[in-house]
């Protein structure tokens, strides 16, 4: 099976290559990425990965097997996405400090004859972070493309987090352990 990463994401395709497979980066533009109301948490995360999954297997070759993903931040249940510009990205990291928040990655994997979906959590704990530290962050590290405006291999997480319960990398955007698992049953 040629294997296919339906991702841009550069942490997405450094944590696949340190999987040892061999694959190619597929982008489809245009994905809506909206979601229903009614869902919550880790299964906005599925639906997603899920919708990007319908998306590109109207176009796959019988010998590939697409990678969909989406990861997503959620505190007190509420879903934070990417930041607009950098007011809501100081207000996002500013509603983090100090608190536990959830961070949810599904994964799709797509191939002509089988689809399998999982989800991944990791529970990540901020310090109190100053108004000073959060807008030297934003200014600085320009987090509008991530999830909760923030990425944990950045300055943030070297100075903010003070606990994980789960995967690293789920944070970073790729459950790699759990893929791993699940590519050695699908090839």
């Amino acid at each position: 099976m040629n294997i296919i990463l339906a991702s841009n994401s550069p942490r997405r395709k450094e944590l696949l290559a340190g999987l040892g497979y061999p694959y190619e980066v597929r982008v489809l533009s245009d994905i809506d990425e909206s979601y229903p109301d009614t869902l919550r948490g880790s299964e906005v995360a599925a639906y997603i990965s899920r919708v990007k999954a319908d998306a590109y297997a109207k176009t796959m070759a019988a010998d590939e097997l697409i990678i969909t993903a989406d990861t997503i931040v959620c505190l007190d249940e509420q879903v934070l996405g990417k930041p607009a510009d950098e007011a809501e990205a100081i207000a996002m990291i500013r509603s983090l400090s100090g608190r536990t928040h959830q961070v949810y990655t599904g994964v799709t994997l797509t191939t002509k004859e089988k689809q399998t979906s999982f989800v991944s959590r990791s529970d990540v704990t901020f310090a109190a972070l100053t108004d000073e530290e959060i807008e030297h962050y934003v200014t600085h590290f320009r987090p509008m493309d991530k999830a909760g405006a923030y990425g944990i291999q950045e300055w943030i997480g070297y100075i903010g987090v003070e606990r994980i319960e789960g995967s690293y990398f789920n944070v970073m955007g790729l459950p790699v352990q759990r893929l791993y698992t699940e590519l050695k049953e699908m090839l």
